[in-house]
């Protein structure tokens, strides 16, 4: 392993330009080159490539974001596209590839494997939902992001006497949802893997048993995967909620400014410990293989078998949420 390649893939996520770094000057330190690999597996479609030094990954450490960009690059998914890439990686000399994104990633570093080329993944998501791991990179800037929204809107939501409703981002998983409305006090958490428990009916239902001369301000988060599988958005939802309750309802939808902004410490730390694990495993040898967190410890799976994992829940969360939130 004399050269590998760094790629960021997917949906963006804060911390990824931390793992950049990390996998940069700890393969720099073990004698090994550099090429990033620019938006994605498309970099290798197109060739656009370019050696990495230490200053390459100077200051970006705090910056959210990637400075590799990211894409999704469905040109990547049959075999010809797939082999279209070996063959650039035979041409920059790339002995191996450290994939940064999520699932989606890890299946074309699957196949770059697969066909010859050594790849090792690094989870990285907001929505924090890779069965192979406890935590992923991104997933805690995203929840304090949307928490310290959430924190500014109770203030304008308690002012007027206002119910807002706050859908969150997280794909089909609710992690972010769970997690926001817990910090933020929510009096009600909807989500997809609770829709059947913690509906829009019970939320209206504690609403009104709440509801007093004193106590008119509600906050409800509600994942996107909830407004996807109901097909029920957010503005709907508030509008059922006023005719019901009889309390000015308003729905805000914080997108993908969750996304964005500068990594927590979490982040950052997460990223350089995966990174650096990364790197390592391509220096033994070692290929098709995930790495993640574990009870509080770096593991490493190989990818089909990770990809094959099922994520928990967190039904104990979801629990203290219903018993403290009213």
């Amino acid at each position: 392993m004399k050269t590998i390649g760094v790629l960021t893939s997917g949906g963006d996520a804060p911390g990824m330009n931390a793992a950049i770094r990390s996998v940069t000057r700890t393969a720099l330190a073990m004698d090994m080159s550099v090429k990033g690999i620019y938006r994605g597996f498309n970099g290798l479609l197109t060739n656009h490539i370019d050696d990495f030094s230490p200053r390459s990954v100077s200051n970006i450490i705090g910056r959210g974001g990637t400075i590799l960009y990211t894409a999704r690059c469905p040109e990547f998914i049959p075999i010809e596209g797939v082999r279209k890439g070996v063959q650039t990686c035979k041409n920059e000399g790339i002995d191996g590839i450290v994939v940064i994104g999520g699932d989606g990633s890890f299946r074309g570093a699957r196949d770059l494997s697969n066909e010859g080329v050594p790849c090792v993944a690094i989870p990285a998501t907001i929505d924090n939902d890779i069965a192979s791991t406890n935590y992923t990179i991104g997933f805690d800037t995203a929840m304090n992001t949307a928490m310290e929204l959430m924190d500014k809107l109770r203030d304008t939501t308690q002012s007027h006497d206002r119910c807002s409703i706050v859908e969150v981002m997280g794909r089909r998983a609710g992690y972010i949802a769970i997690h926001t409305g817990i910090a933020c006090g929510a009096n009600s958490i909807l989500t997809l893997e609770t829709k059947d428990d913690y509906t829009i009916d019970n939320a209206i239902k504690r609403i009104i048993n709440t509801k007093t001369n004193r106590y008119r301000h509600f906050i409800i988060v509600v994942s996107e995967g909830y407004t996807a599988e109901t097909k029920v958005d957010a503005n709907s939802l508030a509008k059922k909620i006023e005719a019901a309750t009889g309390i000015e309802s308003r729905a805000t939808i914080l997108g993908h400014v969750q996304r964005g902004g500068t990594p927590s410490v979490r982040d950052r730390v997460a990223a350089s410990q995966l990174g650096y694990r990364a790197v390592e495993l391509l220096k033994e040898g070692k290929e098709n293989r995930v790495v993640g967190f574990m009870k509080n410890s770096i593991v490493d799976y190989e990818i089909n078998a990770a990809l094959d994992m099922k994520k928990d829940n967190n039904d104990e969360l979801f629990k203290i949420a219903k018993t403290i939130s009213f």
